[in-house]
């Protein structure tokens, strides 16, 4: 009986325009966020290693720096000039050995090879490194993480081991086989076993921990004044257009290509969010409207409210109808948006796991869409209680 007469207060096209603006701004939302952690891996792995907030600055190479080699160095003034210009977030350098001669030896290989090692903070350095404990190296530590080019890897693939028909080898192979002994040989000598931690798309140079080349050079070297080569530079915006001038004016190489990536980064992430707040607001202005149909219908239909209360049905056995119809307009809307979602994504899926090595996560709508669900219903069973209470206080 009082859900007869309750289902006559309700006005069929206020709850069909709720439903199709929810669907439309769930959709949307959660379209825009699962598209951003589908494409995330991609650009995370393209700055593996080197973090994104990095761009490597060095001095061009000329004829007559063949000559005069200290001219590849940066000098103290020409450090503090770059460092104070007002695009620059923080400048570092690469630190690296100094006067003291290291050698690679693979395990079980009668042969050795001599190398150089540097070092750059590790504030610089992508976390999937920095979190992994063999990173972090104590003086005592037996072992030493190195972090190589990922082109070393490729030449030897694609080059030394095709000309002389030897077996290839996957940079997860490298890692958990390839084992060496690093000799060092300078004011003492001292062995230590090494392995390959990670490989560098952005760094062509051969990394170890900080904390190892400053103890080494204190250890090995002669303490001479060490010559700055090539910096690591943060941006406060990279999009700022002072930078490139500033860098053609100074003769300095940077890596364009980073920053260029670094701006349609920026652009990305900022478009997502822009749409993703669309999104956000479409399915508030949903929330709104409903609400305010619902308090509308409850001012219009108070004597009925007044009369079910008189009649012995508390506020919560009014509510529950309002409730219960909201509820599972609310939650169809949800799963209509979870389809056309899936939908969308299925029409890109496909083609970005197979132009790019990635997995893609198929749980996380369902597991966004379980939160929404779970938050919506909450939010409007308790408002509509309050209103309900809301009206019968004001009548008794």
């Amino acid at each position: 009986m009082i859900w007869t007469l309750q289902r006559k207060t309700l006005i069929p096209v206020q709850i069909i325009g709720y439903a199709i603006t929810l669907i439309i701004g769930i959709s949307i939302a959660l379209t825009t966020v699962v598209g951003f952690l589908d494409i995330k891996p991609i650009l995370d792995s393209e700055s593996e290693v080197l973090n994104d907030n990095a761009v490597i600055v060095s001095k061009k190479i000329s004829a007559l720096q063949s000559v005069n080699k200290q001219s590849i160095y940066f000098t103290k003034g020409e450090l503090k000039e770059f460092e104070e210009e007002p695009f620059v977030k923080n400048i570092s350098f690469f630190n690296k050995a100094t006067n003291f001669k290291i050698s690679l030896r693979p395990e079980g290989v009668p042969f050795s090879t001599e190398m150089f090692f540097e070092s750059i903070p590790d504030r610089f350095l992508d976390n999937k490194i920095t979190q992994d404990p063999d990173w972090q190296w104590y003086e005592g530590s037996e072992f030493l993480p190195i972090v190589i080019p990922e082109s070393y890897l490729q030449l030897y693939n694609l080059g030394f081991a095709e000309s002389q028909n030897l077996p290839v080898f996957s940079e997860e192979i490298v890692s958990n086989m390839a084992k060496f002994t690093i000799n060092i040989k300078g004011k003492d000598t001292a062995d230590f076993r090494s392995g390959i931690l990670g490989f560098s798309k952005k760094i062509n140079t051969i990394l170890v921990p900080e904390s190892f080349l400053n103890w080494a050079n204190k250890e090995f070297g002669n303490h001479q004044d060490f010559q700055v080569n090539r910096l690591l530079v943060e941006f406060n915006d990279p999009n700022d257009e002072r930078i490139i001038k500033y860098i053609e004016d100074k003769n300095y190489i940077v890596n364009r290509e980073k920053l260029e990536r670094n701006k349609l980064t920026f652009f990305f992430k900022l478009s997502f969010l822009f749409v993703f707040i669309i999104a956000i607001v479409i399915v508030l202005l949903s929330i709104s409207f409903i609400l305010i149909s619902i308090n509308l219908i409850f001012h219009k239909n108070k004597d009925v409210l007044r009369n079910l209360y008189n009649l012995g049905y508390n506020n919560l056995q009014i509510s529950t109808f309002y409730n219960i119809v909201i509820s599972g307009v609310t939650f169809v809307s949800v799963i209509l948006s979870i389809i056309l979602t899936t939908s969308i994504r299925g029409l890109y899926a496909k083609k970005l796991v197979s132009f790019f090595d990635i997995e893609l996560d198929h749980t996380i709508i369902y597991i966004i869409s379980f939160a929404i669900i779970l938050i919506l219903l909450f939010s409007l069973n308790i408002i509509i209680l309050r209103r309900v209470k809301k009206i019968i206080i004001n009548f008794v």
